[in-house]
């Protein structure tokens, strides 16, 4: 009587039910809250793609469904990750919310496809207007008239129509003037997280040796009258 060996399984089979059991078992397993998956990580890769303005943390927290915390973890993480890997985009955090843009050491590239027709320059008043909103706001029309020596409406609703400036309020005191101030387009538009970030002013402010040479180079002298003098006539 011979004793028959009972049939093996096949181990390709039972490598496959091993992987479905795996399957089945992380389907059973609950997700841990406010953790991202993959898809949330392309979902907010693909809203901040489309999006004009920065997205901030909130919105994207309440479109995701996921808290603000996890949604501002997951985009500095994907910002140290496209640093890392040497991208030519990075993904900052400007004017309150997330945007894509490109890296500062690529601007020379950028700039060469855009051409100088296709964007609008500032003129150097409006520049200056600008700066002078910006780090005395808020600041009324007549505050920057006195600041520039001329009329600045024209240029002050050329600056509106850009959204780089806007009221902010009116002051207290007699007439209720008008007050401006930036608008988060400005912050934007100089890649800023927020005003503190802007230069110290001190740093444009010329040294007092620089201010005395321009008072020497500046300074009239009195020109003397040859035909005026002690000399009496002759008699």
């Amino acid at each position: 009587m011979t004793n028959q060996l009972p049939d093996l399984p096949d181990p390709d089979e039972l490598e496959g039910d091993a992987d479905a059991e795996r399957a089945a078992s992380d389907d059973l397993r609950p997700r841990l809250p406010g953790v991202p998956d993959a898809d949330t990580v392309r979902a907010v890769e693909a809203i901040l793609l489309v999006a004009v303005e920065p997205v901030p943390a909130a919105v994207l927290a309440q479109l995701l469904e996921v808290p603000a915390a996890v949604v501002a973890q997951l985009c500095d993480e994907l910002a140290a990750s496209y640093a890392e890997a040497g991208h030519g985009f990075e993904l900052v955090h400007v004017a309150g919310g997330y945007r894509y843009q490109t890296c500062a050491d690529l601007s020379p590239y950028v700039e060469r496809f855009l051409l100088d027709g296709q964007r609008a320059r500032m003129s150097g008043a409006a520049l200056e207007t600008l700066a002078i909103v910006a780090y005395k706001q808020p600041i009324s029309r007549a505050q920057v008239a006195s600041i520039r020596g001329v009329d600045p409406d024209g240029v002050l609703r050329t600056l509106q129509a850009r959204g780089y400036i806007a009221e902010v309020g009116r002051d207290p005191g007699p007439g209720q003037a008008v007050l401006f101030g930036t608008t988060p387009t400005f912050l934007d538009k100089l890649g800023l997280a927020s005003l503190a970030d802007l230069p110290p002013i001190a740093e444009f402010v010329p040294g007092p040796e620089v201010v005395e040479a321009l008072e020497q180079g500046l300074r009239v002298e009195p020109s003397v009258d040859p035909g005026a003098g002690g000399s009496g006539s002759a008699g």
